[in-house]
């Protein structure tokens, strides 16, 4: 009922920046959040960034100060400003979406994109 398509993912070297897009599509009215996911081999996925319906945004202690979650209504699309990158960073970026209430599973996912900070 919600299909999420990620783009933007690449090589970048570290102190660069990036920008990743989710473009959504569908039943959008039963979503209650957004966000971003990344997991990197060996490790757990992790929340990155997110965002409510009402605009309220909560970041990864890592990444807080370096990326920036928005939204653009008109296009159903979201956005994760990647800046001052470093090679940990390294990961698939995984576009998700919520239906319930905070602390519930993130129910709706993108296919990913990968992200890749080295020299």
């Amino acid at each position: 009922q919600v299909q999420l398509v990620e783009s933007g993912g690449g090589l970048v070297q570290p102190g660069g920046s990036l920008r990743l897009s989710c473009a959504a599509s569908g039943s959008f009215f039963r979503i209650n959040a957004m966000g971003w996911h990344r997991q990197a081999p060996g490790k757990q996925r992790e929340l990155v960034a997110g965002i409510t319906g009402g605009g309220s945004t909560n970041y990864a202690g890592s990444v807080k100060g370096r990326f920036t979650i928005s939204r653009d209504n008109a296009k159903n699309t979201v956005y994760l400003q990647m800046n001052s990158l470093k090679p940990e960073d390294t990961a698939v970026y995984y576009c998700a979406a919520r239906s319930g209430v905070v602390g519930t599973p993130y129910d709706y996912w993108g296919q990913g994109t990968q992200v890749t900070v080295s020299s």
